[in-house]
């Protein structure tokens, strides 16, 4: 069940009325459902059925500690991007055995803190990073478990901003190169070799990039066994898209299924890294409109208090949200883009929407905001960051409060 339901005149999550939420912590908050991560993380469990598998949740996609801590206590493991990323999986909870390390551009601090911990594995992006693994290995006398990153040559058929898996794109070593370079990381002492890895992009709403990809590294798999190269897993990366504007999603079943025919005949475990696929239904962004604008062909522009500082995906992708009243208003529709306060132009989050004509004051709910949303919030124009909210069990509380200009300075004074 979608968290996000009218109930009477108010717009609920999990049946509570966001206008409560709203009043009570202000403008802009984002709102998250516990029982839709939960739901999402059980839903992908039960697909990969008996299968070896593990659910490795991308932090990327919703870092905030309270959404980690559910997404842990309901079995997903998590994925990390950065060394910033690791420090929140440990406080969420995690164990270092919990914890992929991924990431295109690690740091020798970064790497230093991975081997340090013993994380499951560190998915190496290149040959010298596999080095520098090792010297960090060496240094401190232990043995860093380590994945190869492959880029297959394969489009996505997603946005070109979220797709990560042809050859002229920044990630993991070309496929035709990865025999070699993991077949020399196994022959170091220094390192374990345990796997190989590959993401080829983000929303994707087809399965037939994934099965491509999938039988491109269970092939290379074989050929590293016949080398004589330990190989206990396939991570196959992320990347199941969401509804947003209707789409046909594939199911977790059929997304599981797809996997899982190509990756058994190997034996292998298979790793996946859902983000969006977890996160995005499970949240929303609240913003009250704070300025109405006429034009002179009767739409006219609705300004919120959030904008791109808040929620980027529309003005970095063309993103569509779905937008919606918190409070059923009465009137015919009207035509609006409905914009932000950002002082740029793209700052916009919907074009040609068609709401009940919105007064100043008026609450809306940018929904399907819980992946990529508050991650990838910023103080530009000196926005604060926005408070997050949790809602559990008919109950709701504040899981981060809203910054303060103090706090945004106190680095600075």
């Amino acid at each position: 069940m979608y968290a996000f339901q009218p109930q009477g005149n108010e717009l609920t999550c999990d049946g509570v009325a966001l206008s409560a939420i709203a009043a009570s912590v202000g403008t802009p908050t984002y709102v998250y459902s516990a029982a839709t991560l939960r739901e999402r993380i059980a839903a992908l469990h039960a697909a990969f059925g008996d299968y070896p598998h593990a659910l490795h949740y991308a932090l990327k996609a919703n870092s905030n500690l309270a959404v980690v801590r559910v997404v842990r206590a309901a079995g997903g493991l998590v994925d990390a991007n950065s060394g910033g990323e690791i420090e929140v999986a440990l406080r969420a909870g995690c164990t270092p055995a919990d914890i992929v390390f991924t990431g295109v551009g690690k740091t020798p601090a970064e790497i230093d803190r991975a081997v340090a911990l013993g994380v499951k594995t560190i998915n190496a992006e290149s040959a010298g990073e596999l080095e520098r693994i090792a010297a960090a290995a060496r240094a401190r006398g232990s043995v860093a478990r380590v994945a190869l990153r492959v880029n297959p040559d394969i489009a996505s058929e997603s946005h070109p901003h979220i797709s990560t898996g042809l050859g002229t794109h920044k990630f993991g070593v070309p496929i035709t190169e990865a025999r070699a370079i993991a077949r020399d990381a196994g022959a170091r002492p220094e390192l374990k070799f345990v796997g190989v890895h590959v993401h080829i992009g983000s929303q994707m709403l087809g399965l037939e990039p994934l099965r491509r990809a999938a039988t491109a590294v269970v092939g290379l798999a074989q050929e590293l066994r016949d080398d004589g190269v330990h190989v206990e897993h396939l991570d196959l990366g992320g990347g199941l898209g969401i509804a947003y504007d209707g789409e046909t999603v594939p199911p977790a079943d059929s997304y599981a299924a797809a996997l899982v025919t190509i990756v058994r005949p190997s034996g292998l475990t298979l790793i996946v890294e859902p983000g969006r696929a977890v996160a995005g239904p499970a949240g929303a962004l609240l913003a009250s409109v704070v300025d109405i604008k006429p034009r002179g062909d009767g739409t006219q522009f609705v300004v919120l208090d959030a904008g791109m500082s808040e929620l980027l995906r529309p003005a970095l992708y063309g993103a569509y949200h779905r937008i919606e009243a918190v409070t059923a208003r009465d009137g015919a529709p009207v035509t609006c883009d409905v914009v932000g306060p950002i002082c740029e132009s793209s700052d916009v989050f919907g074009v040609n929407r068609s709401l009940p004509a919105p007064a100043v004051g008026t609450v809306l709910a940018v929904l399907d905001a819980g992946a990529y949303g508050s991650a990838m919030s910023s103080n530009y124009n000196r926005h604060a960051l926005p408070a997050e909210v949790m809602v559990d069990e008919g109950a709701w509380r504040v899981v981060r409060r809203r910054q303060t200009i103090a706090e945004q300075l106190v680095c600075e004074e």
